[in-house]
């Protein structure tokens, strides 16, 4: 059995998850500190910096608290995993089994384990717009990708991790506060 250790002491095999494992902290803090896109941008950008801005997008939409939070936390697995850029994830059939396997369980955790497939498109649809403004900001040379207008000005700029970690936390927090 291989364990991993986690920010606020957990230990458990990732390819055995339970709820009881997951911790809002843990994420909170390895998302804070992974940066987007292998690292290959102009500046520090965290996963945790991205997903407040999907949240931050969904409720400039008027979005569901639920779905709100299923925008918070659409990356959480990469706490426990760390970040594949999506050119090299989508040949890692077997990762993206576990990816998903730990999504689950994560998403059972927060309350959001029947996400319906529309619910699951629209987090999706607001990754995937969020990753078009982000890049043109923070990559040099080409944009593989068109910007797509959003209902929210996201941002951008560069943050000390523990500003983005506690802001993350407090975001979710208050999400799971309006859910009970």
């Amino acid at each position: 059995m291989s364990t991993m250790n986690t920010y606020t002491g957990k230990q458990f095999d990732p390819m055995l998850m339970t709820e009881e494992d997951v911790s809002l902290r843990d994420i909170a803090h390895a998302l804070s500190l992974l940066c987007r896109g292998g690292g290959q941008v102009t500046y520090f950008y965290s996963v945790g910096q991205h997903s407040v801005n999907c949240a931050r997008e969904a409720k400039a939409r008027g979005w569901s608290d639920r779905l709100v939070l299923a925008c918070l936390l659409h990356d959480a697995s990469e706490a426990y995993l760390s970040d594949i850029i999506r050119p090299v994830k989508e040949h890692l059939q077997g990762y993206r089994e576990i990816e998903s396997q730990i999504m689950q369980v994560i998403f059972e955790k927060f309350g959001l384990g029947d996400l319906t497939a529309e619910e699951n498109r629209c987090w999706k649809q607001i990754d995937n717009e969020m990753l078009s403004n982000e890049m043109p900001a923070m990559l040099n040379g080409r944009m593989p990708i068109e910007k797509v207008a959003i209902c929210s000005e996201p941002d951008l700029a560069e943050h000390p991790f523990r500003e983005v970690e506690e802001e993350f936390y407090s975001m979710a927090e208050e999400l799971l506060s309006l859910r009970e």
